[in-house]
């Protein structure tokens, strides 16, 4: 769990960045990454080798919210206590605008997740002999102002369930705070599974593209949900439900 950052010199939070911890979290956030995509990415691909028209098929919108909700859920229970359990760009963005990570270890998080994601849609690439790994578009009629937007909304939906979810002063959660950030995952994806793909997670959108092989409307997949989980941090923190007394600890996604 992350609790807020007091205000440190520019050396201090570098110093800070690279402590065996910060390490151990680094490697935390690759791993939780890896398995998120692994099985969100995994399903889609699933769901398309078994139903050839799944794009038109509801039920295949189904596997893969559930699938999403299940895989996101065990990814922040199993990193909650060691890096909070972001497994999202957006989210550790969303925490870095409310103080509860530096600036520097923030990138570091980034390329963490980055990576994991990459590497699981290798991975995917490789054990399914080459199958095409899908990646995120937008519906033909929406325009990518609008798909930034929806996204966005998603993702301030998501990072404000992990401000709630994380906060000590809602009395202690367990593994219900990971649950439920499972659960509007999972809920954000039957929503605009068919307009955006739903995605939330710059980290799986780029891998999916890097390796997919096309970059096609992702700056949908970063602006939206940037500023959708900076938003989040920003009401929660300062006019929804702002710190008292004590500091507050937050898991992520």
């Amino acid at each position: 769990m992350l609790t807020k950052m007091a205000p440190n010199s520019l050396s201090v939070r570098l110093e800070e960045s690279f402590t065996r911890n910060a390490l151990r979290s680094y490697l935390a956030e690759f791993i939780s990454t890896f398995i998120f995509v692994f099985a969100a990415v995994g399903s889609a691909m699933s769901s398309r080798k078994l139903m050839p028209d799944a794009t038109s098929d509801p039920s295949s919108l189904l596997v893969v919210a559930l699938a999403n909700a299940f895989a996101l859920s065990s990814a922040v229970y199993i990193a909650a206590g060691i890096s909070g359990g972001h497994v999202n760009p957006a989210v550790t963005f969303g925490l870095a605008v409310g103080g509860h990570v530096s600036i520097p270890t923030a990138m570091l998080y980034w390329i963490s997740q980055m990576l994991g994601a990459t590497m699981a849609c290798l991975f995917l690439r490789v054990t399914t002999v080459g199958q095409h790994v899908p990646t995120h578009a937008i519906a033909e009629e929406m325009t990518g102002f609008g798909a930034s937007v929806l996204e966005g909304v998603l993702t301030f939906a998501l990072v404000y369930t992990v401000y709630a979810a994380g906060d000590p002063r809602r009395g202690p959660l367990g593994s219900i705070g990971p649950l439920a950030i499972g659960l509007i995952e999972g809920a954000n994806v039957l929503a605009a599974g068919p307009f955006t793909g739903g995605s939330m997670n710059p980290a799986s959108s780029f891998g999916s593209a890097l390796v997919g092989g096309t970059f096609k409307n992702q700056a949908v997949y970063w602006v939206g949900p940037l500023i959708g989980g900076a938003l989040a941090g920003l009401l929660y923190e300062n006019v929804v439900f702002p710190p008292q007394d004590t500091a507050i600890s937050q898991v992520g996604v």
